[in-house]
């Protein structure tokens, strides 16, 4: 089968097409006929920051069809559609190849009526997503239709495939969104996800605008950029807020009004979804499926999340985009579907 493999780590120019064996799967493991591989921000920064194996396979995220079946697995069968998560965490085979196996648990049923494109964009950006939207104090620890009622959530770049999943994620909860954005074409973007109120932070008071929709404050942040957000995010939550982080644009280090943070109950949660609790993880899992089942969580241009294709052998293009900031979602054909 063909795979994208790099022996060390470094730039994009490390990622090699190779020919390898297809994997058998082992107990509790299924395999699957990778369609779509999803390239995710860390799936770049891992091939640069380290690699534990001598060879690996980059790309966690994926979708495809169930190929074969290993002993004790229940509930999935060979031809089924599936979308797969985690699959590189700790280990070397990722989802830039013909055919992987993984823990059964990590192919989650895909609906007929979603695509490949969806199922491969859904992984690491709406499980974050997710994890960001259930931290706050009172819950809720689950998401489903109502469970954010009465909620208004602010989305840091509401056009980034987290911010984008975040925004459908808290719209099918019930909540408000609203969104920053940084140019009028993110906004258009943000706007087709379906926030309900969109700010472009460079044409107008972020502060400002936020307070208008929300003069009580803001209850949940979603937020990628912490260190040039910490005086928009003060300004505008809510006591007894969280402002939930999940990447570090902007700088890594953030300095924060201690005293007026403390004074209204304000949390600062940091998120990872590798790491973060594994109760919290498999409630994700479910979640999101159900979100998905629903049609509550979309892709493309109408759903405000462009998608740039590249065949298996342009993996390496794949990673620059992603590197460079591409606006969407960048996904690798690895077989026709």
């Amino acid at each position: 089968m063909r795979a994208i493999v790099y022996t060390e780590t470094g730039d994009s120019g490390v990622l090699r097409l190779a020919e390898r064996a297809a994997p058998e799967p082992g107990p509790g493991e299924v395999r699957v006929r990778v369609v779509r591989s999803g390239v995710n921000p860390t799936d770049w920064k891992s091939r640069r920051g380290g690699l534990g194996f001598a060879e690996a396979v980059p790309n966690q995220d994926g979708a495809g069809v169930v190929d074969a079946v290993g002993p004790g697995v229940e509930g999935l069968q060979e031809g089924q559609r599936v979308w797969l998560w985690e699959a590189a965490w700790q280990r070397a085979d990722g989802t830039a190849q013909e055919y992987v196996a993984l823990p059964a648990r990590q192919a989650v049923p895909l609906p007929d009526q979603a695509s490949f494109d969806l199922g491969a964009s859904i992984g690491i950006p709406a499980l974050t997503a997710h994890r960001c939207l259930t931290v706050a104090d009172g819950g809720p620890e689950r998401l489903g239709p109502g469970t954010l009622s009465g909620r208004t959530v602010l989305v840091a770049g509401g056009a980034g495939a987290v911010g984008n999943a975040a925004v459908q994620l808290a719209r099918w909860a019930g909540a408000t969104v609203v969104t920053t954005v940084s140019s009028p074409a993110k906004a258009r973007l943000a706007a087709a996800a379906g926030a309900d109120h969109v700010v472009d932070y460079r044409a107008e008071d972020a502060a400002d605008a936020i307070r208008k929709v929300a003069p009580g404050g803001v209850h949940i942040v979603v937020e990628v950029a912490p260190a040039p957000n910490a005086a928009l995010d003060n300004a505008v939550v809510a006591p007894g807020a969280v402002v939930a982080v999940y990447a570090e644009n902007g700088g890594d280090e953030a300095t924060l009004p201690v005293r007026e943070l403390y004074t209204r109950n304000v949390r600062y949660q940091f998120v990872l979804v590798y790491t973060m609790p594994e109760a919290a993880k498999l409630a994700a899992v479910e979640d999101v499926r159900a979100a998905v089942a629903a049609g509550a969580l979309l892709v493309g241009e109408d759903a405000g999340l462009p998608l740039h294709h590249f065949p298996l052998e342009r993996a390496a293009e794949a990673h620059d985009a992603v590197e460079s900031g591409a606006v969407g979602k960048v996904l690798i054909d690895v077989a026709e579907g």
